[in-house]
């Protein structure tokens, strides 16, 4: 199983196959910026340090210069397979408070 790491929370999460990025982290107790989850609002926007990851969409909200800089959309972005660990740049993520199991 592919995991993400958010930077600089130095937090790692597991991303479950199918799942998207912010999918990954809401999950795993991470916020990250967001509004739309489809790929326009560019809320989400965030430089990727490591990895590889694919599309939901055949084009999401990114300016070719964008992607070529390295820069993704965690809402509709995927790791590219099972076996490839992602590492973003979100400086806006927070860490959420979740309600403890039994």
């Amino acid at each position: 199983m592919a995991t993400l790491t958010i930077l600089p929370l130095g937090l790692t999460v597991p991303v479950a196959p199918g799942q998207s990025l912010l999918e990954a982290a809401l999950a795993g107790g991470v916020s990250l910026p967001r509004s739309c989850r489809n790929g326009t609002c560019r809320a989400c926007r965030c430089p990727m340090v490591s990895g590889a990851v694919r599309y939901r969409i055949d084009w999401p909200g990114l300016s070719l210069d964008e992607r070529e800089a390295g820069d993704i959309l965690p809402c509709v972005a995927k790791p590219a397979n099972e076996e490839v660990d992602v590492v973003i740049e979100a400086p806006g993520a927070q860490r959420l408070s979740l309600p403890p199991t039994t």
